[in-house]
């Protein structure tokens, strides 16, 4: 869903002004606007921030594709069963509590419930059309009830409460998976996801790399900042460009050889003792990033930067571009 919102000089658009929305007295404790929109023919309504209470006086917009109603005061998803022909949903920082009366949206594509306060998966029985769900920051506990939507490409479930990685086999056309932000200990039940070319599950508690036997295409590997030793578990993964490590407890740079298109090796903050570790690295020459800082082989006797860590990375590594943040020279 596209962040511009849209020029109110494009007639197949109408962006509702403030003189189109009127306050509502349904709660004097905490002011909203009733949405009015005045053409019928819009395909595009996008309305963000605009204190919208409540999903309603839709019924004449037969024509609407997309709909934006991001950070908003609406609290119940409704008033959406006459747009048949709807294929983006943006619910993005509301206050919803549950996902119901979506049924009649079978043509939807996109759904967009982060930053609401869900607890659970449900009420996407119809929509197996879709292949974009985000359902960030909520309070999810359990993969669940999604397992139907074969068309799904992208599922967003980062900063939730998701424990296990479930309920989702069936899901074969998944090519990005996040799960960040979770409490997930163990990489498991990706088998089938052999399509997926982005799995990002950092800042979760995980200890060990596995489960990846089937991921042949990823692409970008995120599973910073949780409890991993060591690096492992990537025989099957020769397509990684990007490869992110960072925050952990590892101590030694191996089994990465295999990696020969790495590009991105994002290892800052872990347990790299020795300037040998950083040999392991010299047979990936397509590497251009690599992060190291904040090892114990970034500081000096001092608990300081070491003066030469920058020239030691490159001397080691003379053809990446960027040493951490900074452009190598």
């Amino acid at each position: 869903m596209t962040e511009n919102g849209l020029s109110p000089k494009d007639p197949s658009s109408h962006l509702v002004h403030s003189s189109d929305i009127s306050e509502s007295e349904e709660d004097p404790d905490e002011i909203t606007h009733e949405l009015i929109i005045e053409d019928p023919d819009a395909i595009d309504i996008d309305l963000n921030h605009c204190r919208i209470g409540k999903i309603q006086n839709l019924e004449g917009t037969t024509h609407v594709e997309t709909l934006c109603l991001r950070q908003n005061l609406v609290k119940t998803i409704e008033g959406v069963s006459t747009l048949v022909h709807l294929r983006e949903l943006d619910l993005y920082d509301n206050q919803i509590t549950k996902i119901e009366n979506l049924e009649a949206l079978v043509n939807l594509d996109q759904l967009d419930l982060s930053y609401n306060r869900l607890r659970k998966i449900e009420g996407l029985e119809n929509l197996t059309n879709l292949r974009k769900l985000f359902l960030v920051n909520n309070k999810i506990s359990k993969i669940e009830n999604i397992n139907h939507l074969t068309k799904l490409q992208m599922l967003e479930l980062g900063a939730n409460r998701i424990r296990v990685i479930e309920g989702i086999d069936q899901l074969v056309n998944l090519h990005s998976l996040y799960l960040g932000k979770n409490k997930i200990s163990k990489l498991q039940g990706l088998d089938n996801l052999t399509k997926l070319t982005c799995l990002s599950v950092q800042s979760n508690r995980l200890l060990k790399i596995e489960g990846l036997e089937n991921l042949t295409e990823l692409d970008e590997l995120y599973l910073s900042h949780n409890g991993l030793e060591c690096i492992e578990g990537l025989e099957a993964c020769n397509k990684l460009t990007t490869l992110d490590l960072a925050g952990n407890r590892i101590k030694k740079i191996e089994n990465i050889e295999q990696l020969e298109d790495l590009a991105e090796f994002w290892f800052n903050d872990n347990s790299v003792g020795s300037w040998e570790e950083v040999q392991a690295l010299t047979s990936l020459k397509k590497l251009e990033t690599v992060y190291l800082e904040r090892n114990p082989i970034y500081f000096d006797s001092s608990k300081q930067q070491d003066p030469s860590y920058r020239r030691k990375v490159k001397l080691a590594l003379p053809w990446v571009r960027q040493i951490d943040a900074t452009l190598a020279r």
